[in-house]
């Protein structure tokens, strides 16, 4: 049994072969929509989520299988005390496979020492976002044919955006990458992982305060929203929300090639401008998000694929 904690939960190797898998999906999802008949997943989402709650079902159903859960700690025996092992303990009873997002970091890791089932960490805190981390895999390959050799630049909420941290770990695993990490001081991406990621990879990276400099140095750009839930100071939320909005004018000092992604959802770091430009990627990230979550369904739970007849993890 696998679980889905950690982006580096997976080698190299079955990263790509996931991402593959995701793919041959989205070229056909026909070919798959019964391979999960008699499947059930459980999405168990302690803090409030749209886009990855329903993406992880649609992609269950997709498959053929079927969802339950609930979409807030409020909704759920959390509220009576049941501790996150006893929970994780009672739902593999009811479930195939568990997608949990949880406000405390390490809340999924633990849940796995005690299901049954495997379970994919749907976000923790400001930690980790794995499956998050594939789509943004995903949709940098399909634009840029690769994932080696880029320059990426993240933009915005370094410190608390768990996707950029889980991102950073999977494509410092690609050789020649780089990155420019845009942020306000207070925003910085935090030490553990300049210490723990950057460093021992001898991966080039750069902390600026300046978008507007940076951007014609960039392959890809990721934008990140500052997220109110993780200040406990109202007036510093108020006060570096706004410090970096993409606009459609802005975009003209990048390359004509170079994709912007955002992990959604947004507030006002992306004007609506941008949509219309054919660099605007973040809706494509929500498609390739079912067909991403398709693919790691049926890769924990050793659906073969009908193309290949093969399960793409080894146990």
């Amino acid at each position: 049994m696998r679980h889905l904690i950690d982006p580096l939960d997976f080698t190299k190797e079955e990263t790509l072969w996931v991402l593959d898998l995701a793919d041959r999906i989205k070229a056909d999802p026909s070919i798959y929509s019964h391979v999960g008949d008699g499947k059930k997943l459980a999405t168990l989402f302690y803090e409030p989520s749209t886009r990855t709650r329903l993406s992880f079902e649609s992609a269950m159903l997709s498959l053929g299988g079927q969802t339950l859960g609930f979409a807030g700690a409020n909704q759920s025996s959390a509220t009576k005390g049941e501790t996150i092992a006893d929970t994780a303990r009672v739902v593999s009873c009811y479930a195939d496979i568990i997608a949990m997002r949880h406000p405390k970091e390490g809340a999924p890791l633990r849940a796995s020492m005690y299901a049954k089932v495997p379970i994919i960490n749907a976000g923790d805190g400001g930690h980790n976002h794995p499956s998050q981390t594939l789509i943004d895999m995903m949709t940098i390959r399909q634009r840029k044919g690769r994932l080696d050799h880029l320059t990426i630049g993240f933009c915005g909420d370094l410190k608390f955006g768990r996707t950029v941290h889980s991102l950073v770990n999977s494509l410092v695993r690609f050789p020649g990458n780089a990155f420019y990490f845009i942020s306000p001081d207070e925003l910085r991406v935090p030490e553990y992982l300049v210490e723990d990621t950057l460093k021992p990879s001898n991966t080039t990276y750069h902390e600026v305060t300046d978008l507007e400099e940076t951007i014609p140095k960039l392959d890809v750009l990721y934008m990140t929203r500052v997220q109110k839930e993780r200040f406990f100071n109202e007036e510093d939320y108020i006060r570096l929300k706004g410090t970096y909005i993409l606009t459609a004018d802005k975009l003209k000092l990048a390359a004509p090639d170079m994709p912007v992604l955002h992990p959604l959802p947004r507030v006002d770091e992306i004007t609506l401008d941008v949509d219309d430009d054919s660099r605007a990627a973040y809706f494509d990230q929500v498609q390739n998000g079912v067909y991403l979550r398709m693919a790691l369904i049926m890769s924990l739970l050793g659906i073969p694929d009908p193309q290949t007849k093969e399960e793409i993890l080894s146990c």
